[in-house]
């Protein structure tokens, strides 16, 4: 422990030296020991040496600023988790930090950070499709029947795809609609054999075919 209040008493010149030293000596240890010198000033450097925090007391001289950590095993300097970075006007710019999995989720932060691989990797799971939900995943064909004109809907929670033999009648067709009002049609049967149309239907989205046509689904 080096700490000193860094007033030199009136003294005798011996005493004046001693006491000389022992400022020079606080001053070159950075005021180094496991409490807070007794004695402050504004933008003081004090070395916690029981924590290995290196910290500055601020300019109004209240309170001490956590600065950098000194790694005494690796000899190494390490800054203090979530600093601000910030351009040559004081406005943060950055964030020497881990933000949280719902920021990267939300993807509306504009400052740059510090990502982990489990972060970024939850955040892609949360925003992606889970594998069970994919379209073929888990997923059978089989042959219904299908009323020509009726609408259907698609209840499974995820995509399914509907093929629809076009060979039947040359009246056949497939139309989608995401609110059972407006239609649109994406395929029409041509009436020639080994002709089938296709289309993929979202999940809570309509469809319907024409012409009684032979309907096989995959869901």
């Amino acid at each position: 422990m080096s700490q000193h209040d860094f007033d030199i008493d009136n003294a005798t010149a011996a005493a004046a030296r001693v006491d000389i030293n022992l400022a020079l000596k606080a001053l070159g240890s950075l005021s180094s020991g496991t409490t807070a010198p007794a004695t402050t000033y504004a933008n003081m450097l004090w070395y916690e040496t029981d924590t290995n925090w290196l910290r500055v007391r601020n300019e109004a001289n209240s309170a001490w600023i956590r600065f950098a950590y000194l790694d005494q095993s690796t000899n190494q300097i390490a800054l203090v988790d979530n600093t601000r970075v910030v351009n040559t006007s004081g406005a943060q710019v950055g964030l020497l930090g881990d933000q949280s999995t719902a920021t990267w989720q939300a993807g509306t932060g504009t400052l740059d950070s510090l990502a982990s691989p489990a972060n970024i990797k939850a955040a892609i799971l949360a925003l992606a499709p889970t594998p069970q939900n994919l379209l073929g995943v888990s997923q059978t064909w089989s042959v219904v029947a299908r009323t020509s004109g009726t609408s259907y809907r698609n209840t499974t929670g995820r995509p399914i795809q509907i093929n629809v033999n076009g060979a039947n009648s040359g009246g056949g067709y497939i139309e989608v609609s995401t609110n059972n009002s407006t239609w649109v049609r994406i395929w029409t049967g041509s009436g020639a054999a080994n002709t089938w149309g296709a289309a993929i239907i979202p999940d809570d989205h309509y469809y319907k075919v024409g012409s009684n046509d032979e309907v096989a689904i995959l869901s």
